[in-house]
């Protein structure tokens, strides 16, 4: 079904955030946070490093779990299991992969140098997951280099099409043997809308990027990035802009000449979708994004008849508790199937917006027929096929259950908005220092903007004041010579963390 979809990126010296709007609803938010001046080698901002790969050394193998820690350059070392590393064997021994994973002592040893790539981010106090199969996604296509793969996105149903461009990456393999490339490809969905030439196109820039990655290795010691994951706007054109997207909405100049340059470049069919956002109002305010992502922050999501369903995440799993509140609409096995066709609608939605995975479990309000059931069950498998995490759903139980498993990417949103508070010993949580810094940055743009030529005044909490001279480089000088006036930034010891004043005062003559 086609959708409206709509990409607003809000840009700040402290953030970037991306809003994804379907249908005129926030389906998704996506924060791109700078980092200290003193921990960024090359730009401020701390990039997802998912699809990085990394010339690493193993430092520990432990033959009881299967898995091995490599050292990639990150605070943590990073976690290659059997499995993901099996690559390593199958390149050697120059066998396809089988079902059969050999032990990690026959793949590894400590001190080894090993190509990996970050397959998901580090999340809590866990390290980051490594393949030692890397594999380059481009816009249309996704190269598997040293490979015979030839294979089509999930939601490429039609046999019609998947015969077409499985005929297709059979030519594409044999353009790059060519030219001495051996690499397999798989399809994604955006493949559907392009040409056979943008497919080659596709596939030559990918090429080209496999060759860099290859000369940097033979010169570099471990552990050293040798292909960096794309930028916060290159990647949200890449994966998130498609036919259905109506329009993307910049809220700066530069970040919106950055993006015109890489959509002429990568996706020119598209580049007239992107505009610059120019309103007085802040971009957010449309559709309510900021409203909703406070309300993402809370226990409770309200459903369209009054009823709501309740989401709480513990350290094992995700619990999502069902109410139908005060509808009442006919009988009661009306009230329960309207009540849960709507919270499954809102759950596959809450899940992306919060950006929870792992195990979930929904208590569903209790159907009395199989019909019903099967209902309820259909809509909550249609709300999911958008999501572009793997997501897997059981049947609902008897007793209304329903698990749910969403692959784990990146930090939920509450850990990465909030953090442990401090009086209730880590018990309870709240805002972190960084989304109250940011909060904090937003409101002296606001603030200049309203009162142009006015002196801004600063007051924040130690621990807000501490993130902002943390980053006083690539934030705050930033910022001083966006809104072109004098700023002063006070740390006021009894402010609490969340408490801060943003004011326009007359200097003195």
């Amino acid at each position: 079904m086609s959708r409206k979809k709509e990409v607003l990126i809000n840009v700040s010296p402290g953030e970037t955030r991306v809003a994804l709007i379907e249908d005129g609803r926030l389906s998704e938010v996506i924060y791109d946070r700078a980092r200290p001046d003193d921990d960024a080698p090359s730009a401020c901002r701390l990039e997802s490093h998912v699809n990085s790969i990394v010339l690493g050394r193993v430092t520990r193998v432990l033959p009881g779990v299967q898995a091995a820690f490599v050292e990639i350059g990150l605070e943590r070392a990073g976690f290659l299991s059997a499995r993901e590393a099996r690559r390593i064997a199958v390149d050697y021994m120059g066998e396809e992969p089988n079902s059969r994973v050999p032990p990690i002592s026959e793949l590894v040893r400590e001190g080894d140098e090993v190509l990996v790539q970050i397959i998901k981010d580090p999340i809590g106090d866990k390290g980051a997951r490594l393949t030692a199969g890397p594999t380059l996604p481009g816009r249309h296509v996704v190269m598997v280099p040293n490979s015979n793969l030839a294979a089509l996105s999930r939601r490429i149903e039609d046999e019609a099409d998947r015969e077409r461009l499985l005929a297709v990456i059979a030519r594409l393999q044999q353009r790059g043997r060519d030219q001495g490339i051996q690499s397999g490809f798989i399809a994604r969905t955006a493949a559907l809308d392009a040409t056979e030439h943008e497919l080659e196109e596709d596939a030559d820039r990918l090429w080209q990027q496999w060759r860099e990655i290859t000369e940097r290795r033979a010169k570099a010691s471990p552990p050293t990035h040798l292909h960096r994951n794309l930028g916060i706007l290159a990647l949200t054109l890449r994966d998130h802009v498609d036919r259905d997207t109506i329009r993307v909405l910049i809220d700066d100049a530069a970040a919106f000449a950055e993006a015109k340059r890489y959509a002429q470049s990568v996706l020119p069919d598209l580049a007239g979708r992107i505009e610059l956002y120019q309103d007085r109002s802040p971009l957010f305010h449309l559709y309510n994004v900021e409203d909703e992502i406070d309300q993402s922050m809370e226990g409770r999501a309200s459903l369209p008849s009054g009823g709501w369903i309740t989401v709480e995440t513990t350290e094992a799993m995700t619990s999502i508790d069902v109410n139908s509140g005060s509808l009442e609409a006919g009988c009661l096995a009306e009230t329960a199937l309207r009540t849960n066709v709507e919270a499954a609608h809102e759950i596959a939605r809450q899940l992306r917006l919060r950006g929870i995975g792992g195990l979930i479990v929904a208590d569903f309000i209790h159907l009395e027929t199989p019909e019903c059931v099967e209902k309820v069950m259909a809509v909550l498998r249609a709300a999911f096929a958008n999501d572009r995490t793997p997501v897997q759903i059981t049947e609902m139980s008897e007793f209304g259950l329903v698990e749910i498993t969403r692959k784990r990417v990146r930090e939920p949103l509450g850990r990465l908005l909030t953090g442990p508070c401090p009086t209730c010993r880590g018990q309870g949580r709240m805002r972190s220092a960084g989304t109250v810094a940011n909060d904090v940055l937003r409101r002296v743009q606001a603030e200049a903007q309203a009162a142009p030529g006015r002196a801004i005044r600063v007051r924040v909490a130690p621990e807000v004041g501490a993130w902002i001279t943390a980053r006083s480089h690539s934030v705050l000088e930033p910022l001083r010579e966006r809104v072109g006036q004098n700023l002063r930034v006070d740390v006021i010891r009894h402010y609490a963390r969340e408490r801060f004043d943003v004011e326009a005062v007359r200097e003195p003559a």
